[in-house]
């Protein structure tokens, strides 16, 4: 496994739409190895192909440690509900912005071995995967965010109150 160097906001490639991956190889699985280890070097819970510059529909995500998701190809088939909380992203460090998303999403995926799997996931965990999904197709929190703002900043405030 190997650390990658995670793509920042103003690259193009994170505004563009991703490619399926047609059959999950060793590559495939070498890459979604090496994100993972990136997303966890760097303290997130997600990491999309695109933040380390591969045009493929895959994410990894880590809600909470130790429970890891592989989603290759991965397609939302329902959602209801409402949340709203902070976000933030491996792609615009140091920011955070308040996002509304699904309380509740059914997702179906390719695992590493290449099998379909469907998932259900509640509450931050469905968080976590809408935020991945979406930078497959070119969309970052902070188009959907409102109240943008420096993490550090933000933190601050909290110790003052």
């Amino acid at each position: 496994m190997a650390l990658r160097n995670v793509v920042l906001e103003g690259d193009d490639i994170l505004r563009k739409h991703c490619r399926e991956v047609s059959e999950v190889t060793d590559r495939i699985r070498t890459t979604m190895e090496d994100m993972l280890e990136t997303m966890r070097d760097q303290f997130g819970v997600g990491i999309a192909a695109p933040q380390v510059g591969v045009m493929r529909r895959m994410f990894v995500a880590e809600p909470e440690p130790g429970r890891v998701y592989y989603m290759i190809n991965p397609v939302i088939l329902e959602q209801s509900g409402s949340q709203i909380d902070d976000e933030g992203c491996l792609s615009v460090p140091g920011m955070i912005g308040t996002v509304e998303r699904p309380d509740y999403i059914k997702i179906e995926a390719l695992d590493l071995d290449g099998n379909k799997q469907v998932y259900e996931f509640h509450d931050f965990d469905a968080r976590v995967m809408c935020h991945e999904n979406d930078h497959l197709d070119g969309i970052l929190y902070i188009d959907k965010a409102t109240n943008v703002r420096n993490a550090s900043e933000d933190t601050y405030l909290e110790e003052e109150q």
